[in-house]
């Protein structure tokens, strides 16, 4: 597999193109529409919280709700830090670039696991390694699902960090 250094992101996740990762394997709602290739790929391990609260639809009933992320993104193939997630959802890598996004699907994962997901991105802001990158995909992910303790009127407004990882796959038009 060769390995592609872009000039302008000195810390930037590493590029790897090989045509078996431009083809990920992956459920057809979260794959990323024709002409976008695979620019970058970087795993996310971190804590996401959730937040105990009234059911909007019913305040006597109680649940936990997501509330934002809070990862380090980190190059598998040298294991430096490469860049970190949090709410917005937002991707800032080390060069200072970042971005946002919307998510466009998702799709259940194995029991335990927060599910696949597709963003399309808002164009970065900065330039650097996130420049020019228009989906994300999340895929391979480990943990990360809403507490299992007891979430009650007595919990309400209890926050709860779960431990989580995931792979994010950066691509390009």
């Amino acid at each position: 597999m060769r390995k592609f250094f872009p000039v302008f992101a000195v810390p930037a996740v590493l590029l790897s193109l090989s045509a078996a990762a431009q083809t990920m394997d992956v459920p057809e709602p979260v794959r990323v529409p024709s002409g976008h290739t695979m620019a970058m790929k970087a795993l996310g391990v971190g804590e996401l919280t959730y937040e105990c609260k009234a059911r909007a639809a019913d305040a006597t009933a109680f649940e936990w709700v997501f509330v934002g992320p809070v990862a380090k993104l980190t190059d598998t193939a040298t294991n430096r830090e490469v860049g970190k997630y949090y709410a917005g959802p937002t991707w800032e890598s080390t060069d200072g670039s970042k971005i946002t996004g919307k998510q466009v699907a998702i799709v259940p994962a194995a029991a335990g696991n927060i599910p696949l997901q597709l963003v399309k991105t808002d164009p970065a802001m900065g330039s650097g390694a996130l420049a020019g990158i228009t989906y994300i995909q999340r895929v391979n992910t480990r943990g990360g699902v809403a507490p299992a303790d007891p979430c009650a009127a007595t919990s309400a407004g209890m926050k709860k960090q779960v431990p989580y990882q995931a792979e994010y796959v950066f691509y390009r038009m």
